[in-house]
């Protein structure tokens, strides 16, 4: 398995705004805005693809970093050549998956929970996983004033994302292995879970009607700095200290029609991640910059500093985990067993690899074939 450096490691660090992330990583909102920045102008090379343009989604998320800094630095542009790109935010997954396959989006990056619904709903139909992007970043964070010990959750009202995303996924199962009872669909049982929008969260954490949230980066850190503390960071809970939060997905319409410009972007996302370890400090002033041209406010340095050091850059989709999610989300009754098989094609990211002198990634078996 191949993974870019952990951004922890990186001491001169000292990030969701995301997921969608923005969850915020995996969505909230269902709302798309255009996005007219310079990258839509950066593509002035000589090369010359198969499409004038690309349709890029992803969310104004930390879990999103490369997204982010891949457009605001013009590095996935400067793969594409004469090729524009044409970026697109969301705050939902279920939104971008909407867009994706009503062929207003070509390539997206999001949570694996909207992937895989998104590929079980549309009968294998409409996306593959074509990269990873980002690992980690996701806490447990409540009032230190309710909340002592991770026992004492039971009984509370903790706030996730939105139901069936990722983090209401791992939360639920979190709660499963406690042997508590909970139902699904309401959220209601030995713990409240209560489905609140990122944007939200914040908020209601201040006025007390929540009592903690299972959320991405950068809400986690918000909350910190709003007196909360961090019960538990989801990283500690995977063997290898590493599960997916975001991938890069693609329309397999515009996979087939335009591998060229598939290739493109990823050995531009590839070139992303690496600056993203070689130049923490200006990655993650790239990020916030980026997050306050989305958003109109960059993130507090009390904010971005530990949400940054908790995310890891990765071009591995770390495809073990997503089956791992996949199978907590049918264990907790949200889903039916899904036929996964197909849902990666990492051919032309393990060709960006090899051309890059990197090791080649797996799929896990759920390769297309």
């Amino acid at each position: 398995m191949s993974a870019a450096r952990p951004l922890t490691i990186l001491r001169a660090i000292a990030v969701t705004a995301t997921l969608p992330v923005l969850l915020t990583a995996c969505g909230y909102g269902s709302e798309a805005k255009k996005d007219d920045n310079k990258a839509n102008a950066a593509a002035t090379g000589e090369k010359k693809l198969s499409a004038t343009e690309v349709r890029i989604g992803y969310f104004p998320n930390l879990t999103h970093a490369t997204a982010l800094v891949g457009i605001q630095e013009g590095l996935i542009a400067k793969e594409l050549g004469s090729t524009a790109i044409k970026p697109q935010t969301f705050n939902a997954g279920p939104s971008e998956i909407e867009a994706l396959n009503g062929g207003s989006l070509d390539i997206g990056f999001i949570g694996p929970s909207p992937a895989i619904n998104g590929y079980v709903k549309s009968k294998s139909t409409n996306l593959r996983i074509v990269s990873g992007s980002a690992s980690g970043g996701v806490k447990l964070v409540v009032n230190p004033d309710k909340i002592k010990t991770l026992d004492d959750i039971k009984g509370k009202k903790i706030a996730t994302p939105q139901k069936g995303n990722t983090q209401d996924v791992a939360f639920l199962n979190w709660i499963g292995e406690k042997g508590w009872k909970v139902d699904p669909e309401s959220g209601k049982g030995d713990v409240s879970v209560v489905r609140t929008d990122n944007k939200v969260t914040p908020d209601a954490f201040k006025q007390g009607s929540i009592d903690g949230a299972w959320v991405p980066e950068p809400t986690a850190s918000k909350l910190v700095a709003d007196g909360g503390s961090v019960l538990l960071d989801e990283t500690d809970l995977w063997p290898d200290k590493k599960f997916v939060i975001t991938n890069v997905i693609v329309s397999q319409k515009f996979l087939k029609e335009h591998p060229d410009v598939v290739e493109a972007v990823l050995r531009g996302t590839v070139k992303t991640n690496d600056w993203i370890n070689a130049n923490p400090d200006k990655a993650k002033a790239s990020a916030n910059a980026k997050l306050e041209a989305e958003g109109g406010k960059p993130l507090d340095a009390k904010v971005i500093d530990p949400a940054w050091k908790s995310i890891l850059v990765t071009d591995d989709p770390l495809a073990s985990t997503l089956k791992t999610e996949s199978e907590w989300a049918v264990k907790a009754k949200l889903i039916e067993q899904p036929d996964l098989a197909g849902i990666y094609d990492l051919t032309l990211l393990n060709k960006v690899l090899k051309a890059a002198g990197k090791p080649e990634v797996s799929d896990g078996g759920l390769g297309a074939k």
